[in-house]
């Protein structure tokens, strides 16, 4: 088959055509507050054999190119995390990640079973493609919620962490190997991809790093994809090993995203910009891969029967047996377990038996489509409240803001924001009491429409936006007495 330059303006024009009203759907999902990503699957089902009839049915090419999205958008998790975010529930991530996933799967396994009647082969595989949350729905929304470091740190690196064991498992039972080695052998086969992977995504991070401080490249344009290509390099160095490219190319991102490179502000923003399109991609292709019309009401029953499984018994097992040793309080736990969102990683691993050809595949493809479709309704507009409900909001968040400067990058700062929330005791304090680390100023105040350059005695008011110049070196100092600031008013500089 050929592609001549007739079907390539046509391709350029219905790409582009579909990418602009993915991106003036992020708009309207805030407004109606349904998740972006959800808009992007209906925009493919609306393309498909059942809309506008582009046909689409390689299970293997959908297959490749999800890996090859899932590889972009895990890259630029990794590359707009904050280690300070992630580092103290560094362990409870990589519990969730391993221990939970086993957990998952193994209940999930047995109620497909005995509650669904799925045989063993295909219970195994609901197990398997439903245990990972999913790295892009965390990313867009948890970020959203004002939530403590403790949980979206920990929720973000077991969606890094936790396709890599999910990724075999669904491979091998879809070839049919998944116990050729016994359970000790495939647990062991698990281990050694995990730990390999993570050792060659170390390797490549830090070797990336030294490299890109080191290389005086002729157009800061090309410093981004320099940083992209490490990345893409690490997964495929870590693939060709027969080990885990998923959290290879993770934890590389990590490690690339927190080092002092040049023109980090552009790298981040150039990898926020091809994550979004990697999103789009791939929902809109998912989408297409689906056919309405082979659903019936058994299989929308079992979904539904199947993801109130899911989110109401085998998510909270696995978040209790991760970390049934970390005491962690109930609120905690609460939320751990409602936010274990999916999204396209589990319709991106049902293409694997579908590429397989194994019976009852298709049946499997649409149940989890149905699934995710549920569960990303549910879950993604209720996070604020639940979140509120249980306690676990905090009242002022900070964040840093992507902004490219020259003078910022010149004397190693960052810019900050922090919204002045009700409940923030921040209100009335004046600026001059925040006493922030010496170097580190409110360079302006944003209230309603109108901006002010403050002064010692600027009060704040509940509605206030801050923005923060600080040393980088000084960055958690600052966010830390922003925080002590809101949550314990004027007086907390007296109690230090």
């Amino acid at each position: 088959m050929t592609f001549d330059a007739e079907q390539l303006d046509q391709a350029l024009l219905l790409g582009s055509a579909v990418v602009l009203v993915a991106i003036l759907a992020v708009r309207l999902s805030v407004r109606v507050g349904l998740p972006s990503l959800l808009l992007y699957l209906f925009l493919g089902v609306l393309l498909g054999e059942s809309g506008l009839g582009i046909g689409f049915e390689d299970a293997n090419l959908a297959h490749a190119l999800g890996f090859g999205a899932l590889v972009i958008i895990l890259t630029e998790g990794g590359l707009t995390t904050s280690w300070n975010d992630i580092r103290p529930v560094a362990r409870t991530g990589a519990m969730l990640a391993t221990v939970g996933v086993v957990v998952g799967i193994g209940v999930m396994t047995l109620l497909a079973h005995y509650l669904l009647g799925f045989e063993w082969e295909l219970a195994v595989l609901l197990g398997a493609i439903t245990a990972p949350t999913d790295a892009a729905a965390v990313f867009s929304l948890l970020r959203r919620v004002p939530l403590p470091r403790r949980l979206t740190g920990a929720l973000e690196a077991e969606s890094g962490l936790n396709d890599a064991p999910t990724v075999l498992l669904v491979t091998l039972a879809s070839e049919g190997d998944a116990l050729a080695h016994g359970v000790g052998g495939f647990i062991g086969i698990v281990a050694f991809e995990l730990v390999v992977g993570v050792m060659v995504g170390v390797a490549l991070g830090f070797g990336g790093a030294w490299l890109m401080r080191r290389a005086a490249l002729p157009s800061s344009g090309l410093y981004p994809l320099a940083v992209l290509s490490i990345c893409v390099l690490t997964y495929a160095g870590a693939a060709a090993l027969h080990t885990s490219g998923f959290a290879a190319v993770y934890t590389a991102a990590l490690i690339l995203g927190n080092s002092e490179l040049p023109h980090r502000s552009a790298t981040r923003s150039f990898a926020e910009g091809l994550g979004w399109l990697s999103q789009i991609g791939l929902f809109v292709m998912l989408g297409l891969l689906l056919s309405p019309s082979r659903i019936g009401w058994d299989d929308i029953w079992q979904a539904l029967l199947a993801g109130a499984l899911l989110g109401l018994v085998a998510r909270p097992v696995s978040v209790f047996a991760s970390t049934v040793w970390e005491r962690m309080p109930w609120p905690d736990l609460a939320f751990l377990s409602w936010a274990g969102l999916r999204g396209a990683v589990p319709i991106v691993l049902a293409t694997i038996p579908l590429a397989e050809e194994v019976p009852g595949a298709e049946a499997l493809f649409d149940i989890v489509f149905v699934i995710v479709v549920i569960d990303t309704l549910v879950t993604g507009p209720t996070l604020p409240w639940v979140a509120k409900r249980l306690g676990v909001t905090v009242a002022g968040t900070v964040r840093d803001l992507d902004i490219e400067s020259a003078p910022l990058e010149g004397i190693a700062a960052d810019l900050l924001q922090i919204r002045i929330t009700k409940r923030s005791r921040m209100h009335g304090v004046e600026v001059g009491e925040l006493r922030l680390p010496a170097g580190a100023s409110v360079a302006l105040i944003v209230r309603g429409e109108e901006s002010q350059v403050p002064d010692g005695r600027t009060v704040l008011r509940r509605g206030d936006d801050l923005l923060v110049v600080t040393p980088r070196r000084l960055k958690e100092q600052t966010e830390e007495r922003l925080r002590v600031i809101s949550e314990r008013g004027r007086l907390a500089h007296w109690l230090d």
